[in-house]
């Protein structure tokens, strides 16, 4: 869930008036946050992105949906989480590495999807 404070700036960039984009800015710049913090890792700054903007877009920001390769959904089952799995899982993210929410990382790929359009 996000952060108070992100929804606060997101809800106040719709009422300006600002792209959907501008609003999951506020997603992506948490997102980024946490990273550094070592709250969690990401691989790389697509990563990082792609994970701000799922946030956004549970919170009710207008993105257009994903539009990569997806298989077809199987059926959704709901089980208890196993406590050992999820602290494994947690040491396993806290141990990858902060370079994707680096300033160097953000600004290749800001450059790599500006030649890309």
């Amino acid at each position: 869930m996000p952060e108070k404070e992100t929804l606060r700036r997101a809800r106040k960039d719709r009422r300006q008036g600002k792209a959907p984009t501008t609003q999951a800015g506020e997603f992506i710049r948490e997102e980024m946050h946490h990273i550094r913090e070592g709250k969690h890792g990401a691989a790389s700054a697509k990563q990082a992105i792609a994970i701000g903007l799922s946030k956004a877009r549970k919170a009710g920001v207008k993105l257009a949906p994903y539009r990569g390769r997806r298989a077809s959904p199987g059926p959704i089952r709901m089980r208890k989480a196993n406590p050992r799995r999820s602290r494994a899982t947690l040491r396993a993210l806290r141990r990858e590495g902060r370079g994707a929410a680096s300033r160097a990382a953000l600004s290749r790929r800001s450059r790599e999807s500006a030649a890309a359009r």
